[in-house]
């Protein structure tokens, strides 16, 4: 299959978390072009944090998108120039207070939040016998509750409907085909 070819782009708008960009596009079977909006953000992570106990580490908080509170992972943003796997480590630490006693955590693959309007990747990593360590330090704008959910829950919990990101469903899903 032949592929679109980008031919210019022009920045549209700075958002401060992402930037919107305005692409031109080479079509592959015509011999015209056409615009279309990307976003051009940071990667993200995702982290499932389980306690010896064979709990996992959850957080709630206040999505602006849909207006509600939702039950998630924790999870953020890769800064400019971190590896995925220090971000994840970070931003569990920060949003949850808990760490991996020896600093291990396995990677359990990757995926494309919304590939037609975005150009990043979610990155999920699996964090076994997680422990409190510190008090959590969330974001300036971050307003997190800790819960802490058996294992055996976090199914009938996605079925539900109580936790609902889909990042968070694409987690879980990476670590069932990871085998565990």
């Amino acid at each position: 299959m032949r592929s679109w070819k980008r031919i210019e782009s022009r920045r549209v708008r700075r958002c401060g978390i992402f930037d919107l960009d305005h692409a031109r596009y080479e079509q592959p079977h015509r011999d015209d072009d056409a615009w279309f909006y990307v976003i051009d953000a940071p990667d993200w992570t995702n982290v499932i944090a389980l306690t010896p106990d064979d709990d996992v580490v959850l957080v709630r908080q206040f999505r602006f998108g849909i207006d509600e509170t939702t039950l998630e992972i924790p999870g953020g943003m890769c800064d400019p120039g971190e590896d995925p796997a220090t971000a994840a480590l970070r931003e569990l630490r920060e949003e949850t207070g808990y760490a991996p006693p020896d600093g291990a955590y396995e990677t359990l693959g990757w995926v494309h939040p919304n590939p037609p309007l975005q150009n990043n990747r979610c990155h999920t990593f699996l964090v076994r016998d997680a422990v409190r360590v510190a008090e959590p330090q969330p974001d300036a704008h971050e307003v997190l509750e800790l819960e802490l959910v058996p294992r055996g829950e976090i199914p009938s919990r996605m079925a539900r409907g109580e936790i609902s990101h889909a990042l968070v469903h694409a987690a879980f899903q990476l670590w069932a085909v990871n085998g565990d």
